[in-house]
């Protein structure tokens, strides 16, 4: 599809950004049953950003997602992210901790990279995280350097999927050895599963594509 290769897609993507969001309407489509309900962080809550990178690969644009490496006291471990992390006391704003998060985890210069706007931020109650969504593209598909230690691997999601209402599925997901979700939404993306909160931030990000 042409649409993905030109760079007018992304300028009215960044204009889209400046426009009144979807926000938790969207986010609800992908998340369970015990998530479709607000839930708002308290004065505690810790403060992430994340960034979903567009990049061209094989004849189309791809979202850059990562798996997290199996860690036992992680709650999100072994699960697919966006490359992200916790906001630094010296980052200057939530965009460059994206930034910053992106290039330790997946090795892309943040200087290559416009940003084009943000989602909406999403409270996770699990890991007790505010999350605050970018959304960015590089003209280049990047050189991919995994930080070893956290990402176990790249994911790469090609925008025609996205779109793909064919990806979109339901699965139960054990979440401890004493509790398993039932009929939980995902993306399946190239054959992993795609659920949570960055499920529910693609969401988002497919209701604000200019298709």
């Amino acid at each position: 599809m042409i649409i993905f290769m030109e760079y007018a897609f992304f300028n009215r993507l960044e204009a889209r950004l400046r426009d009144p969001l979807p926000g938790q309407e969207a986010q609800f489509k992908l998340a369970h049953k015990v998530r479709q309900q607000p839930a708002d962080p308290g004065p505690d809550a810790r403060i992430a950003s994340v960034l979903a990178l567009f990049y061209p690969a094989a004849n189309n644009w791809n979202i850059a997602l990562i798996q997290r490496v199996a860690m036992e006291r992680d709650r999100h471990s072994g699960q697919i992210s966006f490359p992200g992390g916790k906001q630094e006391p010296g980052d200057p704003s939530l965009a460059y901790t994206a930034l910053r998060e992106a290039e330790e985890e997946i090795g892309v210069p943040p200087k290559d990279v416009k940003v084009l706007g943000q989602l909406s931020s999403l409270f996770i109650p699990v890991s007790n995280f505010l999350v605050h969504p970018f959304v960015g593209q590089i003209a280049y598909r990047p050189d991919f350097n995994l930080q070893t230690t956290e990402v176990a691997d790249l994911v790469e999601l090609p925008l025609p999927s996205l779109v793909d209402p064919s990806i979109i599925g339901t699965t139960d997901i054990p979440v401890s050895s004493r509790m398993t979700l039932r009929e939980v939404p995902y993306f399946d993306v190239n054959g992993k599963v795609v659920w949570g909160a960055t499920a529910m931030i693609l969401s988002e990000l497919k209701e604000v594509l200019p298709l």
